[in-house]
Parts: C-alpha cells; structure tokens; sequence
C-alpha cells in the first residue's frame, strides 16, 4: 500500500510518499481502508522529535492522526463494527497513522461516521473536536450560564470548543487575529477580541473557565481574566501554575485522548448540525508533505485534509 512515512526527525521534508506493507491486525483492532485524513499541530512534534515523551515513534513511521473510512477487516474481539461500516477516529498518535491506504486500529478509537457528510469532512472532524470537548467538559467543568474564554477560537480546536460551548449554553468570548472575528462571532461568541490590537486589561475579569490553545504570553495574560476558584485548561505547557495558586485558580493541561462513546457524542451534534466542520484545503495522500507545510502557515480557518480514496 502507498503511505507517507518518515524514518526519522526533521522538518516536512523528512516525509516520503512509499511502498510499505498492509498492516496486520489484533483481535481487539479493526482494519479501516482510508479515506481522507488531516493534518494537526501534533504532526510537527511528533515530526520533529518533540513527543517522544509522550509518544514514542519507531521508524518507519506513517503520519496522520485523524481518519475516515471504510472497515476492511475485524479483529475476532471486535463486536461493534463489521466490514463495510463508515467510521472516523482518533488513531493512537506515536503508532502508525493514516496518511496511508489502510491503518489498523483499536476498536475503542473509532466511532461510527456521521451520517449526511463526505469522508473529507469527517477527517476533519475527530482531534480537534475531541480535544475541544475533553477540554470543555471534562477538565474545564463548564456548566450552562457560566463564562468561558477561548485563546485560539478560530483555531481547529477553537472553532469547535466555540461551537460546543454555545450548545452547553455558556456566555463565549474569544480571541483572534482580526480577519478571523467575523468567523469567531459566527460561531456563536458573543464576544470576539482581536488580541492583535485589543489588550486583555480592558476584557472581563469574571470568567469560570479560560480554554487555552495558544499558551505563551496569552496564556499568561488570561490568568487575571478568572475569577478566583475559576479554572485555566491549556492544550500546550502550563505557564502560570504558582500565580494561579495564589488566586485560587484549578490549572490544568492536557492531551486529547481517543474515546468512542465522545466521538458518538460529537456524530450526533455534526447529524443535527449543531456543528459545522470547516475545510480551509484539500491535498491528495502523494502531495500530504505540502499540506505538512500549509498547516504551517496562515490560512482561512479550517482544517486541511488529506484526499486518500474513494469510498
């Protein structure tokens, strides 16, 4: 099967477009022809070297971290899916990916698709929206009627925390760049700050939850924005863990995990649209190390997908 791999650290050049063999599945796994995939921050960490922590890779390796496609085979445990369902999840990042034709995958890392979009946006749907939710709820506590602030809203994970934070029936207030405020607003923000030119001195200081996927000197800024006994979640380093101490702030990061029973969750909403999915771009799996490089770069606010096979 073609795949794009790497086999070893660097920049979007270390990835190759090969010939590699079909993986062999285990009986709690299920074989998915892939679809579409897409590209996320964790692929230049992972790609560089820095996740080894948390991730350790073994070469070689094929990248991609969020899937939609087709089950081609299941392990003899496997009791959710047969051949021929339409799934889409969260792969384990540090194992094989899916910027390849076929990926084995854990059964609990796959949901069934949401019925009504194509295998594209599905792709673009599972990290981000899962790390928003996890981010939201699960660390966040976020209740209806609390106020939330979101540092990255039209961000992939932004834009979807945004969404789901509106369906809770919190109070939204979001940072972005001043072409994106519009967006942000849309999205259901009642507020929207262009942290470009507005300073955080003249925002609220009342908030329940800030969600932070930007970290930084932003991150540093937004701790005088919670009240005291409100909570900081970050999707990047904690900065600020002794200041919150003494204001009585909960500070928390996190990694986005893979979970079927979320992702069901998040297929329910995206039936209802409830949820829009936003593509800014779509590559084929041969040209995956040029959508590597505009993921990089500043773009309409959306995911850029992978294009790997027809359903």
């Amino acid at each position: 099967m073609k795949a794009i791999q790497i086999h070893g650290f660097g920049g979007p050049e270390v990835l190759q477009y090969e010939e590699t063999n079909r993986p062999e599945i285990k009986s709690n796994e299920v074989l998915v022809r892939v679809c579409a995939s897409s590209v996320n921050p964790v692929d230049n960490k992972i790609r560089a070297g820095e996740g080894q922590a948390k991730f350790p890779a073994e070469f070689p390796l094929t990248m991609g971290w969020d899937l939609s496609g087709i089950v081609e085979e299941t392990g003899q445990s496997v009791t959710k899916f047969k051949k021929g369902d339409e799934v889409f999840g969260r792969p384990y990042p540090g194992k094989n990916g899916a910027f390849a034709e076929f990926i084995a995958v854990k059964e609990s890392e796959i949901a069934f698709k949401p019925d009504g979009i194509t295998h594209e946006e599905a792709a673009a749907v599972p990290l981000t929206a899962l790390t928003a939710w996890q981010g939201l709820f699960d660390h966040g506590k976020l209740e209806a009627g609390q106020k939330v602030c979101i540092l990255g809203a039209s961000g992939g994970v932004g834009l979807f925390a945004v969404q789901l934070a509106k369906w809770k029936g919190a109070s939204i207030t979001g940072t972005s760049s001043g072409e994106n405020i519009e967006f942000v607003k849309s999205l259901g923000a009642e507020n929207a700050i262009d942290y470009t030119k507005e300073s955080t001195n003249n925002m609220d200081s009342d908030f329940d939850l800030v969600f932070d996927t930007v970290g930084g000197e932003m991150q540093k800024k937004a701790l005088r924005l919670i009240k005291k006994g409100g909570r900081l979640v970050t999707t990047v380093k904690p900065e600020v863990q002794q200041e919150a101490k003494e204001k009585n702030i909960t500070v928390e990061s996190f990694t986005a995990r893979s979970d079927n029973d979320i992702l069901d969750k998040i297929s329910a909403l995206i039936e209802k649209k409830t949820l829009k999915i936003f593509i800014a771009a779509v590559f084929s799996l041969k040209h995956a190390p040029d959508a590597e490089k505009a993921g990089g770069e500043k773009h309409a606010p959306g995911k850029i997908v992978i294009h790997v096979s027809e359903p």
